[in-house]
């Protein structure tokens, strides 16, 4: 039998490598199992520093046995070229997987097992764990700020049918397919705005006015969010354009717009928007706060879309330019069929990267009196009745937040594979 060389693990003798190693790592994980959910420690007669890092040890001494290169069987090489690659590599493996096992059980007691959710009041939270009924009874405003009980049926129906008309595109005809792009630029936000305004605002058809200060929770932020990525893709794009523009004047005007609004923050444009912008305007102009701050946000977000879109520009040959211009396009017809769609492509990580930081930047506008979910959030954690339970709201929002922002990324993702060509 060939000797075995335990410090140079290679092919010579594979499956006692694989099975030696397997066995460490199982070993090392099933001991700090054992110790989180059940309390037994299979180490305990070891002293105490010894007991406390020898999974992590036999761990790494598993990890280095299967660290063979090349063993031609699939989920070992697999594991080597991920997380496997060096010591330094399979330790930090090891520590995320303990670091979750350890996590789990008070995790799982506090969302669930010692969680109470029955009841309507702060009394009937008796247990250790989350206290979900605060959710329970604040859900209403989390959702729709302090818009009226009786009128939410208004924001019910608009959000279906804008959801329903989002869709539109999935059933069109191959005759309709080449008016998609004017029907989603155009024609949807000019329907998303007038729903929103004749029948969440009301005032008009015998339905009560409901002003803006009212609407809030997560359904506020949908709508700022909504029509802040409608406005912001557009004038980053022209604003990209004009940064790489021949022409002085708009060459320098879209390089001075760009540095304004991506050098001051976010919060400061916004208490700008809503404090000092009134000041400039006519006595008997009025706009409406959540106005001002949609177009601020737009113009802040429009500023790093257009560095994002630009540099999908600059990343294309000068021969998609020239080949254009040698079938005899002009400057627009030659970015909107040639240029464009290609830049875009490339920047589809950028641009859904920005999209993602602007849904998370929209808890700004409780600086403005304006109360998306976080700022409702703020608002009932204050309540002499519900004083304690800020943990259970922010962690609601925080789900919240991951699912919206973990499906446009998915979205994204799925449009980088449908528009990849191999280069």
């Amino acid at each position: 039998m060939n000797k075995l060389n335990f410090f140079k693990p290679d092919k010579s003798n594979l499956y006692i490598y694989v099975y030696t190693g397997s066995f460490l790592i199982f070993i090392s994980i099933f001991d700090v199992f054992l110790s989180s959910f059940f309390k037994i420690n299979l180490t305990a007669f070891l002293p105490g520093p010894i007991s406390l890092f020898l999974p992590l040890i036999v761990g790494l001494i598993g990890l280095h046995l299967v660290r063979i290169e090349f063993s031609g069987l699939k989920y070992l090489d697999l594991l080597n070229k991920n997380i496997n690659t060096t010591n330094f590599n399979g330790a930090l493996t090891l520590l995320i997987i303990f670091i979750i096992i350890l996590a789990t059980p008070p995790s799982l007691s506090w969302f669930i097992f010692d969680a109470n959710i029955a009841g309507d009041t702060k009394e009937a939270c008796t247990g250790s764990g989350a206290c979900w009924t605060y959710i329970k009874v604040w859900l209403r405003r989390f959702m729709y700020g302090m818009y009226p009980n009786e009128l939410q049926w208004r924001i019910n129906v608009s959000f279906i049918l804008l959801i329903a008309l989002a869709f539109v595109g999935y059933f069109a005809g191959e005759k309709l397919k080449k008016f998609l792009t004017l029907y989603y630029v155009i024609i949807y936000p000019i329907i998303a705005y007038i729903l929103i305004y004749y029948l969440i605002s009301g005032g008009s058809f015998g339905l009560e006015w409901v002003e803006t200060g009212a609407w809030g929770g997560l359904s506020l932020t949908f709508i700022v969010s909504f029509f802040c990525l409608i406005f912001c893709f557009p004038i980053g794009m022209l604003l990209a354009l004009g940064r790489r523009s021949e022409l002085p004047t708009i060459k320098y005007f879209s390089v001075g717009f760009i540095e304004f609004w991506r050098g001051v923050p976010l919060i400061t444009v916004l208490f700008m928007s809503s404090v000092m912008f009134p000041m400039f305007l006519p006595e008997d102009f009025f706009m409406d706060k959540l106005v001002r701050v949609i177009i601020a946000i737009s113009l802040f977000e429009a500023a790093y879309v257009a560095e994002v879109i630009r540099g999908g520009l600059q990343a294309l040959p000068r021969g998609q330019y020239d080949a254009a211009k040698s079938l005899g396009m002009g400057y627009w017809k030659m970015h909107i069929f040639v240029i464009l769609p290609q830049a875009l492509k490339l920047v589809i990580p950028g641009i859904a990267n920005t999209f993602l930081a602007l849904v998370k930047d929209t808890p700004l506008i409780f600086v403005v009196g304006l109360m998306e979910i976080a700022g409702m959030l703020g608002l009932a954690k204050t309540n002499p009745k519900w004083l304690g339970f800020a943990m259970e709201g922010y962690v609601f929002a925080a789900i919240i937040f991951w699912i919206i922002c973990y499906a446009m990324s998915k979205y994204s993702y799925n449009l980088e594979l449908k528009y990849k060509t191999e280069r």
